[in-house]
């Protein structure tokens, strides 16, 4: 089933101005810089970090919704920053979203029959009983009945509700599923069956998703690769497997210790806030929350490098591969509970 390259990004970014009065030059915001990524069928990447480190950004990009600043993107081999007009709604349709509230992203003033179909009569010929079968046909393999098309939203459980979200994605047989925090708004008992529910669709139709969440409880069940993500960069990256084994930066560190479930070496505990994006830090974008941190990590960017089959952006990771932690003044902002 893998393989075939759904997806791929190359040295995305995404900048956006922001006013700041009538006589002051506009401020530059980094919402996501340099990302890059390849994404097979039948494969799953995580998208994970804190809220504003530019994960919902990035789906953004991914799903058309915004154009990048910079980089490469393309989808089912299109390119997608520069689409020629011809191709863009067959690449639309390759692409879909999953949002984070199901009610939020339902119309509750239309029956499910309408919120499935709807997709159908905009962008193919289908006639109204084919559109109205297909419908049905997608309920049964989200595991919901048929006669639940006669239904409106608010009639359904928050988990029926992703479900039938999930459905209407699904509607114009994408290949590529982008899931923003899908299941965060869901109990935990009901979180284990949508995640379950995509694990099985991604099995039986060859789905590539991207994951974004900032749970690696839930990511760890879900994902084939994994990305850190922070104040807009990424920070680590690679298989899952690998880097839930042994982090080697401590940003990840820090998220796997918080985890219930995830047993670390040492519990460590993230403390205050992202530094602003309008000011980020000059050196490493962790240095300022980082016990690790040395003048070279305060004056010095770390490169995204390759180390023990994974990247990574840590001037110290050799040290934490090697189970040693680098010198460096302790900073109590990420320290042992």
């Amino acid at each position: 089933m893998t393989g075939e390259v759904v997806a791929e990004a190359k040295g995305l970014r995404k900048v956006y101005d922001i006013k700041r009065g009538m006589f002051k030059a506009p401020a530059h915001l980094q919402a996501v810089g340099e990302v890059s990524f390849k994404l097979e069928r039948g494969r799953t990447l995580a998208v994970v970090g804190e809220s504003g480190c530019g994960k919902s950004t990035l789906a953004r990009m991914v799903t058309l919704i915004e154009k990048p600043t910079a980089g490469q993107l393309s989808i089912v081999g299109m390119d997608a920053v520069n689409p020629p007009t011809e191709r863009k709604r067959e690449m639309r349709q390759a692409v879909q979203l999953v949002f984070q509230n199901p009610y939020g992203s339902l119309n509750p003033r239309k029956k499910i029959s309408a919120v499935l179909e709807d997709p159908l009569a905009i962008n193919t010929s289908l006639g109204k009983t084919e559109r109205a079968a297909k419908a049905r046909e997608m309920l049964s393999r989200v595991g919901l009945r048929p006669e639940h098309a006669n239904r409106y939203p608010h009639m359904f459980s928050g988990g029926q509700r992703q479900r039938i979200a999930i459905a209407r994605a699904l509607m114009l047989s994408p290949r590529l599923l982008v899931a923003d925090e899908p299941v965060s708004a869901l109990d935990v008992s009901i979180q284990a069956q949508v995640l379950n529910l995509l694990a099985d669709l991604q099995n039986e139709l060859g789905l590539a998703y991207l994951f974004i969440s900032h749970d690696l409880g839930v990511v760890r069940h879900i994902a084939h690769d994994l990305m850190v993500m922070y104040l807009g960069h990424v920070v680590e990256q690679g298989a899952k497997s690998r880097i839930f084994a042994r982090p080697l930066h401590p940003y990840t560190q820090a998220l796997l210790a918080s985890t219930p479930g995830l047993a670390t070496s040492q519990r460590i505990v993230l403390q205050g806030e992202l530094p602003s994006p309008l000011n980020p830090p000059t050196g490493c974008v962790f240095n300022t929350r980082c016990s690790h941190a040395t003048e070279r990590c305060r004056a010095e960017r770390p490169v995204l490098r390759a180390l023990d089959e994974r990247m990574v952006s840590c001037h110290h990771a050799e040290k934490f591969l090697n189970g040693a932690a680098p010198g460096g003044a302790h900073n109590p902002q990420l320290a042992p509970a």
